[in-house]
């Protein structure tokens, strides 16, 4: 498991109990403001498929799985009734990326008509044990956590397939599965990218 953010010493109680949400448990429920204000509650989701993605439009991985790699309209394609797809930014003000004005100009650049929900205290993000950017989450409609990880395997955010191998959508592979009602073959991988910017404690 990743190592906590911030300093040793009394930490803070996280927002879910327990620790970072955890596969097969309940995604730990939030309120968040997207880019013109309005608030977008996770709950209100319950009943579809949520994903989850954390995002920064500085990161490099963000731009190139974006403009050339496996999230290239790949939000656009899946969303619709039974899927909701919602990104959230736990860039700190100040951080690289964060910030309404620049999340509503990496939402013009990639195409993107899914909320940018911004999270600056970073609550939300360490709930979910969010480290990279990308780093994705999908929910099932009773609004337990599935899986959790990469978009892919591609490690560096093109969507090539990795040497010798094929390349495998993670995100999409839970998408079908949560479909057809079966299990996810694949519920937690390693996410790759930029380190989520939180706040310095």
């Amino acid at each position: 498991a990743p190592a906590p953010t911030g300093s040793a010493g009394p930490a803070s109680a996280p927002s879910a109990p327990g620790g970072p949400a955890e596969i097969g448990q309940p995604a730990p429920d939030f309120t968040l403001k997207d880019l013109d204000g309005n608030e977008v509650s996770l709950a209100s989701h319950r009943g579809k498929i949520v994903v989850l993605e954390w995002f920064n439009p500085e990161c490099p991985f963000v731009k190139l799985s974006h403009t050339k790699g496996s999230l290239k309209g790949y939000a656009a394609k899946v969303a619709g009734d039974e899927v909701v797809w919602l990104a959230v930014n736990s860039g700190a003000p100040g951080k690289q990326g964060a910030g309404a004005e620049k999340n509503k100009h990496g939402a013009e650049t990639f195409g993107l008509a899914h909320p940018i929900l911004l999270d600056e205290t970073g609550d939300v993000g360490k709930a979910y044990g969010a480290t990279n950017t990308p780093h994705m989450y999908v929910i099932d409609k009773a609004g337990t956590l599935v899986y959790a990880g990469a978009i892919d395997n591609s490690s560096d955010g093109e969507g090539e397939s990795p040497e010798g191998g094929t390349l495998v959508n993670y995100v999409a592979e839970a998408l079908a599965a949560v479909k057809a009602g079966n299990p996810v073959a694949t519920p937690k991988t390693k996410a790759y990218g930029c380190s989520v910017k939180y706040a310095s404690k």
